[in-house]
């Protein structure tokens, strides 16, 4: 066996089963424990997210906060993601995908206001905040080096895999195929790679464009953010919704389809998929993966909110599942369903590429490389603004604020988007999920260790609601 066999076998041992469970089961915990928050206080989560605190300590505002976090959660997941899970275990892999978000909206609910409560502010005004700060504040001193572990893989996660390669490598293979499919590109030879010159330009276009928002800071990424994820998200499920009304007639079959295949794949695949257990692990492993719901990393942006009240913007914060999610995942998974792209021997984003050509009427359905190369492109890049924050955060965590360390770090990120493009992913793609998934395991031990502080402050908070003058004050 050699070393990327090892590789692949520790990463199907993170990803299987053990940490699946352990996230599902932490949500339906603290979704019992919580009494159904993600249901019961979903309209009053909606309604914090435009409006802001007056006299609140922080660097953005709730809405920018959940921005940010939004940046690096919506990436390719949901358009390759997606598509893949489907084809690996049949329509239902995205039945189960939507329920463990579900249960995963109070995972992130508790995350995120744990990490408000417990972030610190320096002189100077900066805050630092996430799972390594609850870990040691929360847990005590002699928890830290679960707190340092959970550190260490934020900033590996960040450097070396979701942030920088795997997000560059996707965004100029997608430019390059779209070339491609145009007409012959010159290649040119590097390091021993035979390279198209549409990869040598939008690598080098896209590392401009990245160092230009990272060198200006968590200000400057929380702008970006705030511009570009509503535009990105709103004109992909726009699209979505063409197709979707466009095959309004199959749209009951399609969700019957989906809901019959999540409890009997054969049923809808005749037997060529698997089992019931691969719709199950295909769909809750793509959608953790997509949504980050307990992996610990959008509780590092939930911090930064100008907010007095953790309970406010954990509510706020949970509205990132449910966008990620059970909105653009499953606009996703319903055009790939609803044009049967799942089935004809494709996989990958040429899933979705065959959904949007074969749904989308005329011009559009023409255009539909371009249109999935477009949000490919936005949705990787605000991933590789929004992990350069989080890598960063742990960073910080690790070394204090020591402005050359902070300063280097940040080049050697804008390096690592140079050279993506010219790095072979197999190994790179494994080593990034196996980062990932042990960023979860510290973290969902702080929240459910920490369960009995989530439910007694969120208690207080609606407790302090009740009266007219504390909600006349909550909305100030």
């Amino acid at each position: 066996m050699d070393f990327s066999d090892v590789i692949v076998a520790i990463d199907d041992f993170i990803w299987g089963w053990p940490l699946i469970i352990f996230i599902l089961v932490a949500g339906l915990f603290l979704t019992v424990r919580l009494v159904f928050v993600q249901i019961r206080k979903l309209p009053k989560a909606f309604k914090y997210m435009v409006k802001n605190e007056k006299g609140a300590e922080g660097q953005m505002s709730a809405f920018s906060a959940l921005c940010t976090a939004l940046s690096a959660t919506i990436g390719t997941g949901n358009i390759v993601g997606v598509a893949t899970a489907i084809v690996a275990g049949g329509p239902g892999a995205l039945f189960w995908m939507i329920l463990a978000a579900f249960f995963g909206m109070a995972t992130k609910y508790a995350e995120c206001m744990l990490s408000v409560k417990y972030r610190t502010i320096d002189n100077d005004g900066q805050i630092l905040g996430g799972p390594f700060l609850y870990i040691e504040r929360g847990l005590g001193k002699r928890w830290k080096w679960l707190a340092v572990t959970f550190a260490i893989f934020g900033v590996c996660v960040g450097l070396f895999g979701v942030g920088t390669f795997t997000q560059i490598n996707s965004i100029t293979s997608a430019v390059n195929n779209v070339f491609n499919s145009l007409g012959a590109v010159p290649t040119f030879d590097i390091f021993g790679m035979s390279v198209s010159l549409a990869v040598i330009i939008s690598g080098f276009i896209l590392t401009v464009l990245v160092a230009v928002v990272i060198i200006g800071g968590v200000k400057r990424i929380s702008k970006v953010a705030t511009l570009v994820v509503p535009f990105m998200a709103i004109t992909y499920v726009l699209l979505c919704l063409i197709i979707i009304f466009a095959n309004i007639t199959v749209v009951p079959q399609a969700l019957a389809d989906i809901f019959v295949s999540a409890f009997n794949p054969q049923a809808i695949t005749g037997g060529i998929m698997g089992s019931m257990i691969v719709a199950m692990q295909k769909g809750i492993a793509r959608g953790i993966f997509s949504n980050e719901a307990g992996l610990g990393s959008a509780p590092i942006a939930a911090a930064q909110a100008q907010t007095k009240e953790p309970v406010r913007q954990g509510l706020v914060s949970m509205l990132g599942t449910f966008i990620d999610t059970i909105i653009i995942c499953l606009m996703t998974g319903l055009i790939i369903v609803i044009t049967g792209a799942w089935n004809i021997g494709l996989d990958g984003v040429d899933v979705t590429i065959h959904a949007f050509s074969t749904g989308l009427p005329g011009f559009l359905g023409v255009s539909a490389p371009v249109l999935v190369c477009v949000c490919l492109v936005f949705f990787a890049y605000t991933t590789i603004i929004g992990w350069s924050f989080y890598s960063e955060s742990c960073l910080k965590y690790l070394v204090g604020n020591r402005k050359p360390i902070i300063l280097a770090f940040r080049w050697a990120y804008i390096l690592a988007i140079f050279i993506g493009p010219y790095i072979t992913l197999d190994i790179i793609w494994t080593l990034a999920d196996i980062f990932n998934g042990l960023m979860a395991l510290p973290n969902l031990i702080g929240i459910v260790a920490l369960s009995g502080h989530v439910v007694r402050d969120t208690k207080d908070y609606f407790n302090r609601l009740k009266t007219p003058a504390a909600e006349i004050l909550s909305q100030t």
